[in-house]
Order: structure tokens, then C-alpha cells, then sequence
């Protein structure tokens, strides 16, 4: 277990085949996957046994794990199980008035006095967290645990941790000379919420515990179509554009952009590889959500509290790791993610220099305008 620190989804669903892009024979609510207005195409969905699997992780190509067994153990995780056995640890919830978690950085956020926080950050016991989500059924509020697993849980928990798929991961980490796992983060969140769209630079095995998300997926390519925010901003790594109401005027290249995507249930592991853009959604589902209040064992200890009186939820767990997007010996030209590197670097170094992050478009302006932003007939 890592010390605690933050780190910074109704049709019957039948088993799929390799590159389809549905889970397990469980089911969802399809009318509550949103709409938008770009292309889309799957992510394929793979057994771990065939032998296109480490061809598309060596490419840093997204895919679906179907049979990896990663997190099996944790299956069992309901909120019942959960409250019983997390421990006496405090957890990080974060509270919103409509269904979009963005993330932003606390300190950043100090420096910038028009910045609107988009949610609010308490730090709960599990308990507490269900007596907040109790209270969403009387509200608009909602409300996302995320919070890395951690030496304060419980020996069951541990014992699950413990049996976790290890060599799996191991074995991909070791192959692809990542770096160490640096985190698990443990996602309870309610149905409708969306993480939006943002970059992550490390790589990411994202299991699903239970109930559904959609993913959408961008390469590191549509950088331009995506306008993440100022290195220097509280939602560094996050993009500007709103997906359910793009504002084209300012955001004009996002007509450009696609995604592939993938909808994960139980059991299922994405692979995002480092600097791929993704947008996570909690899907609906089609079917009464096991809480595991209500069932005879919770009765016997005198339990107040039903499945009925909180709303459904989906969990999910991250592992992250450590890696570097620049090669020992640089190969051109150079990937997509390197250059979102090399971009993210160069405006880091120009913005501590200057003192200002006010001062790096002039900067470049000065250095491109008339110079780099030539035709070649124009240089001569």
C-alpha cells in the first residue's frame, strides 16, 4: 500500500467479442450515455492472452483487458463491504452542483483571484461519505470519493489488495521499463458523474470495480483541438472546451477532433497510456444497484440504512505508474506525446524565467512572429 497522498455508466450487455466495444452480460442504461458532436471510434477489447495486447501497449495504443483478473478480489467491494472494512481513515470527497468533476490545483488556485473553484474538497470518514450520498437524493449536490488506497484500511481490504493480479501489471511494467507504481486511487462516485476531459503524465491501468463507465480517449495528437489551459492555471492538464456545449468562437479547431471509446463494466482494465486525453463517465444502470444494506446479513446487525436510501454508485481503481516520455536515445521524428512534453517544458521554463505567466505569449509571439510563421518563400 502507498502512504496516503493525493495523486492528483438499459440494454442487456452480452459477452463480446475481441473488439467490441461492450462489457460483460451486465447491463446499462443507454439513454444515459451523452451525445457529442465529433466522431467516435472503439477501443478494442481484448483477451489478455492474444498476441496483439503488447503491440498496442508497446505503441502506447489505449485497449480494453477483459480477462485480466486484476482487481477480482475487489469485486466484492459494495459500499456495505466498504464501510465495514476500509478502517478508520479519512477520505477525500469532493462536491459539485452539477454532474462535472473538474480537478484544479489548491495552490494555484490562491494566485488566481478570478478563478471560480468548480467543486469543493472535504476529507470524511467513509461513514460520513455515506451519509452525504443519503443526502443527495434530497438535493442537486453531488458528490465523487476519490482518494488513494493507503496503510490506514483494514486487514480485509489488505488481504484483497495482497491477491490483486500482480504479475500482470508487473509484467507489462517490467517489459515496458516503466517506472514504480506511484498510486491506486479509489473512485466512488455517483451515476451521471463525468470527470472531464484532461491528461494524465503517467500510465494508467484504469479497472473497473462495479457498475459501468464510458470512456472517450484522445491522442496526444489534437493537442490544438483540445486548448488545455495554461501550464501555469489551477486546471493545468484539463481542457477548456465543454463537451456538451462547445463555444466554436473561441474554441474553432475542436470541430477537428475525435475520440475512440470504450465502456468498461466489472472486471474490465483500459489501458490509457501517458498524454492521452480522456473524459470518464458513470453510466446509469439498468438494473437495481446491490448496496448490500438490505440483504439479511446487514439486517442481523440492525442496520438503518436500506440500498434504497442511497443513490447507485460505480467504483472504480486506478494504478499508476511512473514513466518518462523521452527515450534514452531520441528516434525522429518524435512521438506525440513527447511533444506535449517537449510543449509542456518549454512553457514551464519560459514562465519561471519571466515571473510571470502573463509574460510567456508574448514571449513566444516574439520569438515565432515573422520568423517561424513564414512560408519558406517568404524566409528567402
Amino acid at each position: 500500500m502507498k502512504s496516503r497522498e493525493m495523486c492528483d455508466e438499459q440494454m442487456l450487455v452480452e459477452e463480446p467479442m475481441s473488439d467490441s466495444p461492450i462489457s460483460m452480460n451486465q447491463s446499462y442504461d443507454p439513454a444515459s450515455i451523452p451525445e457529442y458532436p465529433f466522431p467516435m471510434e472503439q477501443i478494442p477489447r481484448m483477451s489478455i492472452n492474444d498476441p496483439r495486447l503488447q503491440h498496442l501497449i508497446e505503441t502506447s495504443q489505449p485497449v480494453v483487458i477483459t480477462d485480466s483478473q486484476l482487481v477480482q478480489p475487489a469485486l466484492k467491494w459494495n459500499l456495505r463491504y466498504l464501510k465495514s472494512n476500509l478502517g478508520d481513515g479519512l477520505y477525500y470527497v469532493y462536491s459539485s452542483h452539477n454532474n462535472r468533476f473538474k480537478y484544479f490545483d489548491k495552490e494555484r488556485a490562491k494566485q488566481c483571484s478570478s478563478f471560480k473553484q468548480p467543486t469543493t474538497r472535504k476529507e470524511v470518514a467513509f461513514s460520513d461519505f455515506i451519509e452525504m450520498l443519503k443526502k443527495c437524493n434530497e438535493s442537486t449536490e453531488r458528490i465523487y470519493l476519490q482518494q488513494t488506497l493507503n496503510d490506514t484500511v483494514g486487514p480485509n481490504i489488505v488481504q484483497d489488495y495482497l491477491q490483486f493480479n500482480w504479475h500482470f501489471v508487473s509484467r507489462i511494467q517490467s517489459k515496458m521499463q516503466w517506472g514504480d507504481l506511484s498510486s491506486n486511487l479509489l473512485l466512488i462516485g455517483q451515476e451521471g458523474n463525468i470527470t472531464p476531459v484532461h491528461y494524465d503524465e503517467q500510465e494508467n491501468f484504469f479497472a473497473q470495480v462495479s457498475g459501468f463507465k464510458r470512456c472517450l480517449l484522445f491522442s496526444p495528437d489534437q493537442f490544438e483541438c483540445l486548448y488545455p489551459h495554461p501550464v501555469s492555471h489551477p486546471c493545468d492538464r484539463q481542457s477548456q472546451v465543454n463537451f456538451s456545449n462547445p463555444d466554436y468562437q473561441r474554441f474553432p479547431k475542436f470541430r477537428d477532433a475525435h475520440a475512440v471509446e470504450a465502456i468498461v463494466g466489472p472486471g474490465d482494465v483500459l489501458y490509457i497510456p501517458m498524454y492521452w486525453w480522456h473524459q470518464i463517465e458513470s453510466l446509469a444502470s439498468a438494473e437495481p444497484y446491490d448496496h448490500g444494506f438490505t440483504d439479511d446479513a446487514a439486517s442481523s446487525c440492525g442496520s438503518d440504512t436500506s440500498d434504497e436510501d442511497i443513490p447507485p454508485v460505480t467504483v472504480s481503481v486506478n494504478f499508476w505508474y511512473r514513466s518518462s516520455p523521452l527515450p534514452q536515445q531520441i528516434e525522429y521524428p518524435i512521438s506525440a506525446q513527447q511533444r506535449v512534453s517537449v510543449m509542456r517544458n518549454i512553457e514551464k521554463m519560459v514562465g519561471a524565467v519571466m515571473g510571470s505567466p502573463d509574460e510567456v505569449a508574448n514571449l513566444l509571439r516574439t520569438i515565432v512572429d515573422g520568423r517561424y510563421n513564414m512560408t519558406s518563400r517568404e524566409a528567402t
